[in-house]
């Protein structure tokens, strides 16, 4: 079985798509594209996206009606789990340390969340503190 390719920045608006709405025509593609600010992607542009997806195996499409349906043939969840792993082995030398440092350091960060955080990695430590 051959890897999932990985997915361009455009290919992974697309699958954010899927992954919301479910099986979708291009046409709800396209408009949920343009809702979501990507005002610069056209029609035909979504289109020939959905048709190199379907040839890279990350989406499908059924032909059986006059209107195409493309559905996501991957998960939001492997695809982010990938795309972490690859992150965090090339930016960071391998270290989920260094990926959360620099993540927390970047970008203000909220008492809630980091609550969150902080309960996320006790339940990952048994409940320990």
């Amino acid at each position: 079985m051959r890897a999932m390719p990985r997915p361009t920045n455009a290919e992974l608006a697309i699958l954010r798509v899927l992954w919301s709405s479910g099986p979708s025509t291009v046409r709800q593609v396209h408009e949920a594209l343009v809702a979501g600010g990507r005002r610069a992607v056209g029609y035909t542009t979504a289109l020939k996206l959905l048709q190199i997806m379907t040839d890279k195996r990350l989406v499908a499409c059924d032909t059986s009606a006059r209107t195409h349906v493309f559905t996501a043939r991957v998960s939001e969840t492997a695809t982010q789990k990938r795309l972490m792993t690859e992150l965090v082995d090339r930016a960071f030398g391998g270290s989920a340390l260094r990926l959360v440092q620099q993540a927390v350091a970047s970008k203000r960060v909220s008492v809630q969340e980091l609550r969150e955080i902080r309960r996320f990695l006790d339940e990952r430590n048994g409940g320990k503190s």
